[in-house]
């Protein structure tokens, strides 16, 4: 394919005979390319014809945000392109095709997102306290979701954003809560990240859509006020109830994770715990030698019940929403001979 300013690009044999398929059609063989894969092939020596477009986002280092323009971009019709594809391999002539060129317009524009109405922070929370291999997965899931835009009416999910968490995707073995006690998994730490948002999108005033706590308490979070992920099976969703989008702005250092909600503003949000109640005492686990152990003196379960007000800032409404979670007891853990 011939591509502007000098470029080309090739398509092998052996990617040309993956692509190309036949179907039977009254007695005959109709040939049929598989484009995405020729596509696949041709965008990256291609690339550099290519002008990249550019989303509005917003820009904090002033402290408030502000809109940086989207930038429509221009490149290959690789539809358009390839519609004579079949001809030129079935044909007699040259082998070329030259490429289409054509705009390719933001995503998200000046000018959506400065309806969207995000003004300043509506909500936020940090935590700390983490591993050096958890605090790596912690920044990588961090990474993926700052930036990120949730509209009017949108949910948000954290696995969506986030998997798969897998090495390939930068994620390392870290520790994670299995069978109810300490061990080691790829992609541990996440449930740090989730806590945080859920807090910062509680304070928001965000509609809790799905979210899990963790099996048994963990000193370093809010009681009855955290949660837990796992790839495919438990996550954390919220969506945006408000009449303005939000952004997540995530902040991350080796000893703690910040994350933010920007928006405007419509509730003033509080939180009561309520005491612990029903304590149930710990069990003992034992772990065999060789496997993953980390001794633990264990710790009780209980009962704790929070309330979310929230009062409305334009009409003084308000209204109260509470959850009861009970926790297991951490057990005690002792590491096999």
């Amino acid at each position: 394919m011939i591509g502007e300013g000098g470029t080309t690009g090739t398509v092998t044999p052996d990617v040309i005979a993956s692509a190309l398929t036949f179907r039977a059609d009254a007695g005959n063989l109709v040939p049929e390319i598989n484009t995405a894969a020729i596509t696949d092939a041709l965008k990256p020596q291609l690339a550099e014809s290519e002008r990249p477009g550019r989303d509005a986002s917003l820009d904090f280092s002033s402290g408030r945000p502000v809109v940086v323009p989207s930038q429509d971009g221009r490149g290959v019709d690789y539809e358009a392109s390839l519609a004579p594809l079949l001809d030129v391999l079935t044909g007699t002539g040259e082998r070329e095709i030259t490429a289409v060129y054509g705009d390719q317009p933001a995503e998200l524009t000046t000018e959506e997102l400065n309806a969207l109405g995000i003004t300043g922070v509506i909500g936020e929370f940090t935590t700390g306290g983490f591993a050096a291999d958890s605090g790596r997965n912690i920044k990588r899931a961090a990474e993926q979701i700052n930036g990120m835009i949730v509209k009017p009416g949108e949910t948000f999910s954290l696995n969506q954003a986030t998997e798969p968490r897998d090495a390939s995707h930068g994620y390392v073995e870290a520790g994670i809560i299995s069978d109810g006690h300490a061990s080691r998994g790829i992609g541990g730490g996440v449930s740090q990240v989730a806590t945080t948002l859920y807090n910062a999108s509680y304070f928001a005033g965000m509609a809790n859509v799905a979210h899990k706590e963790h099996s048994f308490y963990i000193s370093r979070y809010p009681a009855g006020r955290e949660a837990t992920v796992f790839e495919g099976a438990i996550d954390l969703k919220f969506r945006n109830d408000n009449p303005t989008g939000v952004m997540i702005q995530t902040v991350w250092t080796p000893s703690s994770l910040t994350v933010r909600l920007y928006g405007t503003k419509v509730y003033e949000v509080t939180s009561t715990p309520g005491p612990r109640t029903n304590p149930t005492a710990p069990t003992t686990v034992t772990i065999p030698a060789g496997e993953p152990c980390s001794p633990s003196q264990g710790a009780p379960g209980f009962t704790i019940t929070d309330t979310r007000t929230l009062r409305n800032i334009s009409t003084g409404e308000t209204r109260h929403e509470t959850r009861t979670v009970r926790y297991n007891p951490s057990p005690i853990v002792v590491c096999g001979p």
